[in-house]
């Protein structure tokens, strides 16, 4: 699961495993499998990062 802002400045988490696709226009739209819309503040990359960075905590993965 993520954090991300909405615009209104709430705080919601997202399951980062239900991401199907982000988009910059200029606002960041997530787009869940189940077709819902998020926009909120984070940029793409940074959402790509708690993502990653998500994947590599519930797989045991580390960094060296």
């Amino acid at each position: 699961m993520i954090r991300v802002t909405r615009l209104d400045d709430r705080t919601v988490v997202v399951n980062a495993e239900l991401i199907k696709m982000l988009e910059s226009t200029p606002d960041t739209i997530v787009t869940l499998i189940n077709g819902d819309t998020i926009i909120v503040r984070e940029s793409v990359d940074e959402i790509v990062g708690r993502a990653i960075e998500y994947n590599r905590q519930i797989r045991g993965f580390q960094v060296v």
